[in-house]
């Protein structure tokens, strides 16, 4: 994959995630698994984060420039 793609990609992906999707949170609190689904979330947000970051260290390293 185009490493500038898998960047738009993870962003877009972490963008969807923090979005409130009412309906889904309504079903997994009415499901009484509230707690459960947000740490899903959140854990999925966590590692999205890191691949976004190692994508653009990728691109970085692959343009010569230094830096987080």
């Amino acid at each position: 994959m185009n490493n500038n793609a898998r960047v738009d990609a993870l962003q877009l992906m972490l963008t969807d995630l923090r979005t409130r999707n009412e309906p889904i949170r309504h079903k997994a609190a009415f499901r009484g698994c509230q707690p459960e689904f947000q740490t899903l979330v959140t854990r999925l947000i966590e590692q999205l984060e890191s691949e976004l970051q190692e994508a653009k260290q990728i691109i970085r390293e692959q343009m010569g420039i230094k830096g987080n």
